[in-house]
């Protein structure tokens, strides 16, 4: 007797098919779990069993084979324990061959039979979606892995429900799409009193997804800052939705069982390591930079984090996509985000304060920003100094304009690049865009172009400063609503690349 049943193997943020194979033959009684199995995997008999047992069904003094094809990709996860349990009340013939083979599953068992849930239902619902079958997952899993459209999915609450389901006794209906609710309670960048420029600078940096640096003494708001960019980001498209959730679904971190449309925040502690922000550990996890995609990382404090975190942002700030290489593990994941960084100009903060300035300046100043390399801070688009503000402008009240308001301009910009960039891959905002690309959207009008050329040369512009002045550029004549960027365009974008020159 034998039977089939499906279910996945993660590689990124890829399901991989894996067939589940169990054959029940006489001989030695023994249950085996062969092809390339951890040890959840392995244990996945124990588990079984007592499920099983607990709904008085009893197994057969037979040998128990199950093979997991194909047997030269390693398998993790408790989530093969539903699987195999389907695969062999198949091969008992209590449920039917062709209807088990038909689906893809994947959940743990509790010792009574409940159904557990599991992390990765998303990226399952797709690869079931492809190959035309039905998902089976744990009740908690089912509004997650029911946003796919394309897939059926049915969500039982335990093992017995599935038998029920497939003997007809009690058939499931398919379970319906979820939702995370908006967080509300979203702090106002009204509520910022002054910073006017550093305010221009996260609308520019939230219109175009640029990356934005702000240095300012502690205590001048650039935390503040930072925690309401959300404020102003628009909603996530469905794809984009669709991208990010399923990298929360694998980290497990995708909560309430359905897919957020609210871009990340993603905000590491400066004292995390580099597998925590880039990804990696023993299954090679991903890290905050993919569970920032489509959003923002932020990094307090940003001389604080080791020398050897700062410089693997490099590559993946550049090609969108971070590849975690292991012993037993080598994935891909994409990490398109927005990075803001916030620091103080050296070790006491009061540089720029005559008052209060140590006795080391400009030594202390130059040793710490010293910490961030040359080519990293060239990958900033946008740098903003955060003066003080005084302590009399706090009692003012409220005068600068509201998220709304702000937002509103950011989604027209994030509109029109849409629009722009249709039927080009890869791109989806100015940020993004490249080569012959950029020089189509962005190529500045003579006068703009003689002084953006002018200032590469005064101040030796490189290659990437070069172009990600023009990017800037075309974001400011997106929020401005102008087809053609132009030398006041060109003047703003160079102000911000220039700013902090004494740390390029």
């Amino acid at each position: 007797m034998s039977a089939v049943a499906y279910t996945v193997a993660f590689d990124g943020i890829e399901a991989k098919m894996v067939e589940v194979q169990c054959a029940v033959t006489p001989g030695l009684p023994g249950f085996a779990i062969v092809g390339l199995p951890d040890k959840a995997v392995s244990e996945a008999r124990e588990r079984v069993r007592a499920a099983l047992t607990h709904m008085a069904i009893a197994l057969p003094s037979k040998r128990i084979t199950v093979n997991l094809s194909p047997a030269n990709m390693p398998k993790e996860g408790a989530h093969f324990d539903l699987p195999i349990a389907l695969a062999l009340l198949a091969a008992l013939d209590i449920l039917p061959r062709d209807d088990i083979a038909g689906t893809v599953s994947l959940g743990e068992l509790s010792l009574n039979g409940n159904l557990v849930p599991v992390t990765g239902a998303l990226p399952a619902a797709m690869a079931a979606a492809t190959d035309d079958k039905v998902l089976i997952c744990p009740e908690v899993c089912g509004p997650e892995a029911a946003w796919v459209d394309a897939a059926k999915v049915i969500a039982p609450s335990s093992l017995a429900a599935v038998i029920r389901h497939f003997t007809g006794q009690a058939v499931l209906d398919a379970a319906l799409p979820g939702e995370v609710q908006t967080p509300s309670g979203v702090s106002d960048l009204a509520e910022v009193k002054g910073q006017e420029r550093a305010k221009r600078a996260l609308e520019i940096a939230a219109a175009g997804r640029h990356h934005l640096m702000m240095v300012g003494s502690p205590g001048s708001g650039k935390s503040m800052l930072s925690k309401r960019i959300p404020s102003i980001l628009p909603p996530m498209s469905p794809i984009e939705a669709l991208e990010t959730s399923m990298i929360h679904s694998l980290a497990g971190v995708l909560e309430e069982g359905g897919i957020n449309r609210t871009r990340p925040f993603q905000e590491p502690h400066h004292t995390a390591s580099a597998a925590a922000i880039i990804g990696g550990g023993r299954t090679a996890k991903p890290g905050q930079i993919s569970l920032a995609h489509n959003g923002v990382l932020f990094l307090d404090e940003f001389p604080e984090f080791p020398r050897s975190v700062l410089e693997t942002l490099r590559q993946p700030i550049e090609t969108g996509e971070v590849v975690v290489a292991r012993a037993n593990a080598h994935v891909k994941y994409p990490c398109r985000f927005m990075l803001v960084a916030a620091a103080n100009p050296c070790k006491c903060g009061y540089l720029a304060d005559a008052a209060r300035a140590c006795a080391r300046v400009p030594i202390c100043g130059d040793e710490y920003m010293g910490r961030i390399s040359g080519p990293l801070m060239d990958r900033f688009d946008l740098r903003v100094e955060v003066p003080p503000v005084a302590y009399t402008d706090l009692d003012l009240p409220e005068d600068g304009e509201s998220s709304a308001t702000i937002a509103a301009r950011v989604a027209a910009a994030r509109r029109i690049q849409t629009e722009r960039f249709v039927g080009i891959a890869g791109v989806r905002v100015n940020a993004e865009a490249e080569g012959r690309v950029l020089e189509a959207v962005a190529t500045p009008d003579a006068e703009g172009r003689a002084l953006l050329l002018k200032v590469a040369e005064r101040f030796g512009l490189s290659a990437r400063g070069y172009h990600r002045v023009l990017r800037v550029a075309r974001t400011i004549a997106d929020l401005a609503g102008e087809e053609e960027v132009r030398r006041p365009h060109v003047a703003e974008a160079v102000s911000y690349r220039l700013s902090l020159a004494q740390e390029v």
